[in-house]
């Protein structure tokens, strides 16, 4: 180990990454049960990324209309497009109502009926009657400001409980010990000290890997960082092909406009002021799923149909809803359109194009938030001691494509469901395993390097290239001629990180290096996301392949994994769960995906 750093050992019963939605739960749940908890995380917990969260959380409460659980359940597995785990599915649905009222308990002031019951609007994809009836009314929400409420809320439950935060600390790497995880390294972005916390259980609650694409709704700080660390443990990551576009970001900013702004009303139209949507998705409209109105959106203006100068985006209307709804249900949106597209929603319309949201890949998982690998035959043989929760793991409940409201969710229910599992396998305040005196070589090693490259390619250079890659050859539709130059595109980015370059403060100053980290972390997910994406030929969900433009159920019915190894992508497969947690709801058949 290098002089200039400083070592400084912590030893916990469990140790959670990130503090966002999943994270905060993890960590409450965990000190909760009496378990000694440590939560890292880089930027302060309601500076997560959860703040930015909208429209609202997903539960079948039935406050403004008839709803059921095996309803949601059933919207959720056409919405995967048969390519979720079915009995993760049903675990999120049946938990969903539960795991909402106690957000309320624990203070999330969600907005209110006449008569005093949560408030819910409509959301893309859900319905009744298992998607026989009309619209359901599913989605709780405060306001839209629902991912802020409920970050501070589970702050304040995770600081009640005595978890011990470790705010400003970059995660480097997980310490693995004869293929079992006992411990993760980080990097105070303060004073630049190494930290080694050893622990039984280290949950991975690092957000996406938005910030691959050069439009994204993503922050900056979505670069994937658990992904990253996993990929370099020798583990696979899960699905990666499969990258939602939100229909509706500004345009020109990438800045979220709420999909509960479509469920308050709003409507898209083109440059004829056609409601286009309705061509596309006769019965849903404007609140068909994600995928189906951003294709529509992105043919409207491949075929001419845009608005403005270039014709190279859509309108969103909200002019025509009362203004006093828009101030009561919508007023984040009101400010932010103002901001960002110099619009008031009640004149005129917002400027709108698909862009980058999330990533329904990431570290497989069973629904106790236990990360599963291929090993001797087994398909969800179990990594022990690691786990992974949010949208940094893939459960799989999202399959090729996630309903909105189902992320806050898959937030707060897997986050207790991976604390619940913790506390069944760890007993409180017992030593955790040994590690090798040299468990944290690597990590620092790696840190030294890059604090000192001196190469001719600067990070931004690097990093703007594979934006610049992934928003042009993995975008919205696919071929495979696109996808051939995508993987010979991002390869060759890859290999510029040989010749990376940070400036001379970053022996001082920590804003280069961490940014490199951060590169590092994101550029082996580019290359997995597009060698994943040209190795399934077939269309679902997000993944649009005009070449190969129907689902193909009989070769393609599988989770697709990808191992980054030595600057190679290894692919390979795991079955999709088509059985139910229970005997209360049978397993949901694929059929036609229509809107």
């Amino acid at each position: 180990m290098p002089e200039a750093y400083k070592l400084v050992d912590h030893v916990y019963d469990a140790v959670v990454v990130g503090a966002g939605g999943s994270g905060l739960r993890a960590t409450m749940g965990l000190a909760e049960a009496g378990l000694r908890t440590a939560c890292i995380t880089k930027v302060f917990p309601t500076r997560s990324h959860t703040v930015a969260a909208q429209g609202g959380i997903a539960a079948a409460l039935g406050n403004m209309g008839p709803d059921h659980w095996t309803w949601h359940m059933y919207d959720t597995v056409k919405g995967s497009d048969w390519l979720g785990d079915q009995d993760a599915i049903e675990y999120l649905c049946r938990e969903a109502p539960a795991a909402v009222y106690e957000l309320e308990h624990f203070g999330v002031p969600f907005s209110r009926t006449p008569d005093g019951r949560i408030y819910q609007r409509a959301f893309g994809g859900m319905t009744q009657n298992m998607g026989a009836g009309p619209p359901a009314q599913r989605t709780c929400a405060a306001a839209d400001r629902t991912g802020h409420a409920m970050l501070h809320a589970l702050y304040q439950q995770s600081l009640k409980h005595d978890a011990d935060f470790f705010i400003e600390y970059f995660a480097i790497d997980l310490i693995m010990v004869d293929g079992a995880c006992r411990g993760v390294v980080a990097l105070c972005m303060e004073d630049g000290s190494i930290h080694r916390f050893r622990a039984h259980a280290v949950v991975l609650a690092t957000g996406g890997y938005g910030r691959c694409y050069f439009s994204a709704t993503s922050a900056h700080t979505c670069t994937g960082d658990g992904g990253g660390m996993v990929l370099r443990a020798g583990l696979p990551l899960q699905d990666m092909e499969f990258v939602q576009f939100h229909p509706t970001g500004i345009y020109g900013a990438g800045v979220l406009i709420t999909e509960g702004a479509r469920g308050e009303g709003g409507y898209l139209t083109n440059a004829a002021g056609e409601r286009f949507m309705e061509r596309y998705a006769p019965s849903a409209k404007d609140l068909a799923s994600r995928d189906v109105v951003s294709r529509a959106m992105a043919q409207e203006i491949r075929e001419g149909r845009g608005v403005g100068k270039e014709r190279d985006h859509i309108h969103l209307h909200l002019d025509h809803i009362d203004p006093r709804i828009l101030a009561e249900r919508l007023p984040g949106i009101t400010e932010t359109a103002r901001i960002f597209a110099g619009v008031d929603i009640t004149r005129a319309p917002i400027p709108v194009v698909p862009t980058v949201h999330y990533n329904m890949g990431g570290i497989p998982t069973n629904y106790w938030g236990e990360v599963v690998t291929v090993r001797d035959g087994d398909p969800d043989a179990v990594v022990p001691g690691l786990f992974a929760v949010g949208e940094a793991a893939c459960v799989s409940v999202h399959g090729a494509n996630r309903l909105g409201s189902n992320s806050l969710i898959d937030l707060v229910v897997f986050g207790r469901a991976c604390a619940k599992r913790i506390a069944t396998l760890v007993k409180p305040m017992t030593p955790p395993p040994p590690v090798p005196r040299d468990s944290a070589d690597f990590a620092i090693a790696r840190v030294d390097a890059l604090r000192h490259a001196r190469g001719g390619s600067p990070t931004a250079r690097i990093r703007l290239a594979m934006q610049k890659t992934m928003q042009a050859n993995c975008g919205v539709f696919r071929n495979a001629e696109v996808l051939d130059e995508g993987c010979a595109r991002i390869d060759a980015v890859y290999q510029q990180m040989a010749d990376i370059g940070l400036a001379d403060r970053s022996l001082v100053f920590n804003t280069d290096l961490i940014e490199a980290l951060e590169l590092e972390n994101m550029v082996a997910q580019a290359v997995v996301t597009m060698h994943s994406a040209r190795a399934r030929t077939e269309s679902r969900g997000a993944h649009m392949r005009e070449d190969y433009p129907a689902r193909d159920d009989e070769n393609w019915m599988k989770h697709s994994l990808a191992w980054f190894r030595d600057g190679r992508v290894e692919l390979g497969t795991r079955p999709v769960h088509t059985w139910t947690f229970s005997d209360e709801v049978e397993y949901i058949r694929p059929k036609a995906r229509v809107y």
